[in-house]
């Protein structure tokens, strides 16, 4: 495509929130990739936060990280595992962003004394961030994500900022809306009429879908179909079923297979050509539905009753067991509820274990048990952020001797402060975005079983932390044969430990989930996945 025709698709949500409107933008953005054209997707949250940073799990699940150093929504994950592309800080906007910098402006003197208004103010910045993240790449597909359901207060300047993009754009702008089509069990029929009610509220703000994709527990028959394009004012072809999959990887080619991608682009004036195979996304599908045996993980953390709170790892376990042709087996274990008697119930059986990253002191205590379990019975285990932090405060304790050893955020005043808080942390006030963020660079130990993993010595992974391995210690660490072996070599942090004589214990202070995808998973889970099917091979002989 020329320079500028980027062509702009919205994907935006009625009936219920949660309906996958994620999903089905990375799924579309997977097609349009797979046609040879270059995609992003970004999201637009209507919460007033600047970021989901300083949001807690409950509140909003996982929050995500991009390489560029942005707190972002969890969808960024989805759409980085779909497409393997990164994306950046300009693919997750919030409308107190969008607020942030219209008042900025004002207080500059940038609109001559005017009156700031949602209309053309707020909506102007809207479509700014929108237009500009096209053309600073050149992006031939921009798909923008709008957040929360179509009716909310919190989402009215976005939907109208939308309206204004296909107005002024014609067929470069198009709008796939996502419904919800419930079954009444006593009535044993679908109904159509929250849809219809969802399109005509979309309407009544001057949109027309484009799109409908009808999200549905089981598959609906035609006259339904046709039910849905007559009252919704759409054409029948683009009409699209999301029916409920085992998994989310089955949904791009569920919407290849009734032409949604093809069916958008002639909308949008551009001539499909032959549908894309998927070859490569097609044989991970297979692999997972051919995958019987299985591996056993425990994931260690006290968000473990949280769907989303972990969503990256849970995901990044998943792609590195089907790579290794294994059934993922994932054990949820709620660390603040972990006590000694109970260990061998819930760890015993495990192939491996993973401990999660967090904030805080509750479930810390029972991480260290389960970690201290896991050392001693040689069961492979990977120590993320906290977790790694974790793995060298239970060491200290029952290995070095250090009663009191812990980190600073939970006892400043112990003598024994194996964690510690960053020197460049120290005078910060601000909570939101200002913990170290985003890609560094961490040089491997050679022959150490990090480095084989990844399989070189300097690699590049990002960060969500404020407190960092005391350095002090390390000499008494070493020589007990707990090894320093991912170092920072702009600034000497220590980024990883390994401990010597463990089957696999490993503790990194990066979060290498948020860079596994679906084509490219994360060679530490997948080394520590092979460890574990290794340790299950020994325990079984």
């Amino acid at each position: 495509m020329k320079q500028d025709d980027t062509r702009y698709i919205f994907v935006t949500g009625g009936v219920v929130s949660s309906l996958g409107k994620g999903i089905i933008a990375a799924s579309l953005g997977k097609l349009l990739q797979a046609r040879g054209y270059k995609v992003t997707i970004q999201k637009f949250d209507p919460y007033i936060n600047i970021d989901p940073g300083t949001l807690n799990p409950y509140e909003h699940g996982e929050c995500y990280v991009t390489d560029d150093g942005c707190e972002t929504d969890l969808d960024l994950g989805h759409y980085e595992r779909f497409l393997n592309v990164q994306t950046s800080r300009n693919n997750n906007v919030t409308t107190g962003r969008i607020y942030q910098t219209v008042i900025r402006k004002e207080r500059r003197g940038d609109y001559l004394g005017k009156t700031v208004q949602v209309i053309p103010h707020i909506t102007d910045e809207i479509k700014r961030c929108v237009k500009s993240l096209g053309e600073k790449e050149h992006y031939d597909f921009v798909i923008t994500e709008i957040g929360g359901v179509v009716g909310d207060i919190e989402a009215l300047p976005f939907i109208e900022a939308v309206r204004q993009l296909k107005w002024e754009m014609g067929r470069r702008c198009a709008v796939v809306h996502l419904t919800y089509v419930p079954f009444i069990k006593a009535a044993k029929e679908y109904k159509t009429k929250p849809t219809q009610h969802s399109v005509k509220q979309l309407q009544e703000s001057g949109i027309q879908p484009d799109i409908l994709v009808l999200r549905t527990e089981h598959h609906l028959e035609e006259d339904m179909l046709q039910k849905v394009a007559l009252f919704c004012n759409v054409a029948p072809d683009a009409v699209i079923q999301s029916i409920d999959m085992p998994t989310i990887y089955e949904i791009p080619p569920l919407l290849l297979s009734q032409g949604m991608d093809s069916t958008l682009l002639k909308k949008m004036g551009v001539e499909p050509g032959p549908d894309p195979e998927l070859k490569p996304w097609r044989s991970f599908v297979d692999r997972m539905k051919r995958a019987t045996e299985e591996v056993h993980i425990a994931l260690v953390g006290k968000y473990v009753s949280l769907q989303d709170a972990y969503k990256s790892i849970d995901e990044a376990l998943l792609q590195s067991a089907i790579y290794n042709d294994r059934k993922l087996k994932l054990l949820l274990v709620q660390s603040e509820n972990l006590k000694e008697k109970d260990l061998e119930k819930k760890l015993g059986h495990c192939d491996g274990i993973v401990v999660a990253p967090g904030f805080g002191s509750r479930g810390v205590e029972g991480k260290l048990l389960a970690l201290r379990y896991a050392r001693e019975k040689g069961i492979p285990t990977l120590g993320i952020c906290l977790g790694m932090q974790c793995m060298a405060i239970e060491y200290a304790r029952n290995v070095l001797g250090y009663k009191d050893a812990n980190t600073a955020e939970i006892d400043a005043n112990t003598a024994h402060k194996v964690i510690d808080l960053m020197d460049n942390q120290k005078n910060v006030t601000d909570l939101g975005g200002s913990m170290r963020l985003g890609g560094y660079p961490c040089r491997l130990k050679k022959n150490s079983k990090l480095e084989q993993a990844y399989g070189k010595e300097l690699i590049r992974e990002r960060h969500r932390h404020r407190y960092e391995f005391n350095s002090a210690f390390l000499d008494e660490f070493e020589q007990h044969g707990f090894h320093a072996v991912g170092i920072n070599p702009d600034n000497g942090l220590i980024e990883a430990l390994e401990l010597d004589g463990h089957p696999w214990y490993i503790g990194v202070q990066y979060h290498p989930e948020y860079k596994s995808t679906v084509l490219n998973p994360s060679p530490l889970f997948m080394s520590f996945i092979q460890a574990a099917i290794a340790h299950q091979a020994k325990t079984n002989k």
